[in-house]
């Protein structure tokens, strides 16, 4: 039988470390950056329903939601979020609504991305009906 030869393993160690750490850094990077696109549209479409609730209201005029909406993206975020928002009115099952629609940039490395990529919409039922 023939006899087994032991590899010598000095340094693998190193090399193991370099490789494994490097791909932990990388998905550890990839899971924040989801986590920073699902926070800025949590907070884009919440700052578009709030501009939709006060352009609804009674004594209100819907060009006021768009405004407000602009207020509080800029008050959270950084201004190139609020560059487009529009504001409308429309129907929905009968009843008329005021939409608040915002077009803002798509967070791909940090906060950089190309613009209009990410499009969120706050409806709310308009009191004048």
């Amino acid at each position: 039988m023939g006899a087994l030869v032991r590899r010598d393993e000095r340094g693998s160690a190193v090399a193991e470390f370099v490789m494994v750490s490097g791909l932990v850094v990388f998905l550890f990077m990839a899971v924040f950056q989801l986590g920073l696109v699902l926070h800025i549209r949590n907070t884009l479409i919440s700052c578009a329903s709030e501009g939709a609730r006060l352009g609804a209201r009674a004594d209100a005029d819907p060009g006021m939601g768009a405004v407000r909406a602009r207020e509080l993206i800029e008050s959270s975020l950084a201004d190139e979020y609020a560059d487009n928002v529009t504001v409308g009115t429309g129907v929905v099952g009968g009843v008329q609504v005021v939409e608040v629609r915002v077009r803002a940039p798509f967070p791909v490395i940090g906060l950089l991305g190309p613009d209009g990529q990410l499009d969120v919409t706050g409806r709310a039922f308009l009191e004048r009906q």
